[in-house]
């Protein structure tokens, strides 16, 4: 079990590896030389932008944003853990944002990180994430699961005809 704690990041983003209908989502924070990868699912990324976006709009309007925002990756760089739960606690008087990842698994004594960023970084890491889920296959207008480029076999139709693209 490691415990991670982040309290004045340098670069907190999302990223891609891979093509669009195999892509792996990766969660990364920089601290000075420290840096932690972390494995998350497209959706697990979609509802925390969406989250970040809501509670930033209520602690008002951000100064200016991050714009470096770009994966750090080297060819022996591996993933920290998988993410299995995302939590996030809002300080809006200081204008910080806590986000708290813990280890997928039924292990309870899992690896955790906890992850402090100003408003700003929530809101940059909100953008991107936002602009990297929407680039992403389009969803099926019966099922809502991703169309491929051949379509798909809906299962809202019986296989017997695949959506429109």
């Amino acid at each position: 079990m490691s415990f991670y704690e982040f309290n004045s990041v340098d670069r907190f983003t999302v990223g891609t590896v891979g093509e669009v209908g195999a892509r792996v989502f990766l969660l990364q924070v920089v601290q000075g030389p420290r840096r932690l990868t972390l494995k998350v699912e497209k959706q697990q990324i979609a509802v925390l932008a969406t989250y970040l976006t809501r509670a930033i709009e209520d602690m008002g309007r951000p100064k200016h944003l991050p714009d470096d925002l770009d994966l750090v990756l080297s060819p022996d760089d591996g993933i920290d853990f998988i993410a299995g739960s995302l939590s996030v606690s809002i300080d809006e008087e200081a204008g910080m944002v806590q986000v708290l990842v813990e280890e997928v698994g039924e292990d309870i004594d899992g690896d955790t990180a906890t992850i402090t960023v100003t408003r700003e970084q929530a809101a940059a890491f909100a953008i991107r994430a936002t602009r990297l889920v929407e680039a992403g296959r389009p969803p099926c207008p019966l099922c809502g699961f991703p169309l491929g480029p051949e379509g798909h076999d809906c299962p809202r139709t019986n296989g017997h005809r695949a959506p429109q693209t």
